[in-house]
């Protein structure tokens, strides 16, 4: 049986990096790759994406628009990690447990839009609540995310790891001040909404690790459920979801450390509660079900592969 051809468009960047280093080793796919000279040569390129059954992109929104102009075979497979394709028509949402329905598109789609990091944890998060009518679309929502440098890419990685980086590295770093962060047009198409949440990224001094926190006053909800009642709602959306996952009520400590998933691909949502307020944190590696991980999961249910294959 013939193994299919796998591309990365843009391996030299970090996610790139993550797939291969996933893929690098597995014998059930031929990896397709471009002579370190040649990785800006476009028909160099065009080969490949067009030679290949299943092409990752891995490159900035301009450049992925670029790369699936030049797909010419009806048969080659895309999923972009860029935020180019995340609310365009014609492209799935590569979130396989948000619902059956995202999980058949994704097994039958030729165009797959990878989910972006900090989005992953608001939609793990936002999405049931929404579909339930926990959650009513205009509800005022607020959220921030918590994540390692990684996420940057190689010119933020190295401004952090420089041994004479400013000093205010050392503390966290609130950034998109402006409230229009890339990610939240995708919170609100994928969700449903018809407002944005107000949202808050957090860069920390460490690598990799995220953790997203949507916060919630209970008695503005639809029946005034509990913190308690919200934690069951999820856990029972999530239970049988291969890498989304509900912990305990409350968490199994009274911290959370964002880091606490680096290197899986799993997500775990942790609900808290206080009186009449909720937080419910999604926790997970931005790396790993943030990105590269989800692109690797996105692409054995696209290949008929078991969905976990490779993954932690």
């Amino acid at each position: 049986m013939r193994k299919p051809k796998v591309y990365i468009d843009g391996q030299e960047g970090t996610t790139g990096l993550q797939i291969y280093d996933r893929l690098g080793a597995r014998e059930d796919i031929e990896l397709l790759r471009i002579d370190e000279d040649k990785r800006k040569d476009v028909a160099e390129r065009k080969k490949l994406l067009n030679a290949a059954d299943l092409v990752f992109l891995c490159l900035p929104d301009a450049a992925a628009v670029e790369a699936v102009s030049l797909i010419e075979n009806p048969d080659t497979r895309v999923i972009d990690a860029s935020t180019a394709h995340r609310t365009a028509p014609g492209w799935a949402y590569g979130f396989p447990e948000l619902s059956p329905q995202h999980r058949s598109d994704i097994l039958s789609a030729k165009r797959v839009a990878n989910p972006g990091c900090h989005a992953s944890g608001f939609i793990a998060s936002v999405y049931p609540l929404v579909q339930l009518g926990v959650l009513s679309p205009d509800h005022p929502l607020c959220a921030y995310s918590l994540t390692g440098y990684s996420g940057g890419g190689k010119k933020l990685i190295a401004e952090y790891q420089d041994p004479d980086r400013d000093p205010r590295h050392a503390s966290a770093r609130i950034y998109a001040t402006g409230l229009h962060h890339k990610h939240i047009p995708e919170m609100v198409h994928v969700c449903g909404l018809s407002a944005p949440p107000v949202f808050h990224p957090v860069l920390g001094d460490y690598i990799q690790g995220m953790a997203t926190t949507v916060m919630l006053r209970n008695d503005t909800l639809p029946g005034g459920p509990t913190a308690y009642n919200l934690y069951n709602i999820l856990e029972a959306y999530y239970q049988d979801a291969a890498f989304v996952s509900v912990a305990p009520f409350g968490g199994e400590e009274p911290v959370i450390y964002s880091n606490t998933l680096v290197g899986t691909n799993q997500l775990q949502l942790i609900v808290c509660g206080y009186e009449e307020q909720t937080t419910i944190t999604a926790l997970f590696d931005n790396l790993g079900k943030g990105a590269s991980g989800a692109a690797v999961q996105n692409m054995n249910l696209m290949l008929g592969f078991d969905e976990a294959t490779g993954l932690l």
